[in-house]
């Protein structure tokens, strides 16, 4: 695993700095309620799932 730490409107480039596969921006940081929003801009072929969300298809995919 890879921890980064970013400011608001910093990005990360996924990939080949010359052609990335997509890149996530911070948008904002809230403070008080300990989360942050990100921002993915990636081709639309590329499926980006939250944690909990991709676990759950994984165990679909397994059990079929």
């Amino acid at each position: 695993m890879l921890a980064i730490t970013r400011r608001v409107g910093e990005t990360i480039v996924i990939g080949d700095p010359c052609s990335p596969l997509g890149t996530i921006t911070v948008v904002k940081v809230h403070r008080d309620e300990n989360k942050v929003r990100l921002s993915f801009d990636f081709p639309r072929d590329v499926e980006i799932n939250r944690k909990e969300i991709a676990d759950d298809k994984a165990r679909q995919r397994a059990a079929q």
